[in-house]
């Protein structure tokens, strides 16, 4: 009954994690739109891979690969951000009007998740709170398997995903060609809005602390 008490646990933790409002969320609703809930899914799934493997980290306590993400907080930050930035700057140079949707096919699903899974990976921020979260579940493990914990992380973070590509998507028959093209400038503008925050934490006492996530 511990083992599944730590798994209903951890998965909630993927749930609230996951839940806010952040850049990733903000791609998972602008793909659902534009390209159907496949697309906002890979994109959301992901962002549940990346938090997998940094929940795998926290669950196991590998103190030198924490070490090293921490050492290599500023250029990962950096290059998330710069992510970020040429992300809206894609959505902004879309075509402002009258664009179809066989005009702008989706591209891969598996392009998708890595773009995600590598944005979520690039936010060293996010490691931080699984540590901290890790720490206190781990203590109630009473010897299992840390992969309970990171089950329950990557599942209650899909679940989250799934939830919000398939609703948006549901809301796709009321967005004409104008109204995505709009809901593009608002993510782009957004999404650059995310990206210098990210580098604003750069020169914040206490490094990447305030970083966005979800």
């Amino acid at each position: 009954m511990e083992t599944w008490s730590v798994f209903l646990s951890s998965l909630l933790v993927g749930l609230s994690i996951a839940a806010p409002v952040g850049p990733i969320g903000l791609l998972t609703i602008q793909r659902s739109l534009e390209h159907g809930p496949r697309a906002g899914l890979a994109t959301g799934l992901g962002a549940a891979a990346a938090d997998a493997v940094y929940g795998a980290i926290g669950a196991y306590g590998v103190s030198w690969l924490v070490n090293a993400l921490v050492a290599a907080r500023m250029p990962l930050a950096l290059a998330g951000g710069a992510v970020l930035l040429f992300m809206a700057w894609q959505l902004l140079r879309a075509p402002l009007a009258e664009r179809a949707a066989a005009t702008a096919p989706a591209r891969d699903g598996w392009h998708y998740f890595a773009g995600t899974f590598a944005l979520t990976l690039s936010n060293p921020a996010t490691i931080f709170s699984f540590i901290a979260i890790f720490g206190t579940l781990g203590a109630r493990l009473a010897g299992g398997s840390p992969w309970t914990l990171v089950a329950g992380v990557l599942l209650g973070s899909a679940l989250w995903w799934l939830l919000l590509s398939a609703g948006v998507a549901r809301l796709r028959s009321r967005f004409d060609a104008r109204a995505q093209t709009w809901v593009n400038r608002a993510s782009a503008l957004l999404l650059a809005g995310f990206a210098l925050w990210q580098w604003a934490g750069l020169a914040a006492p206490g490094g990447l602390g305030g970083s966005g996530r979800g």
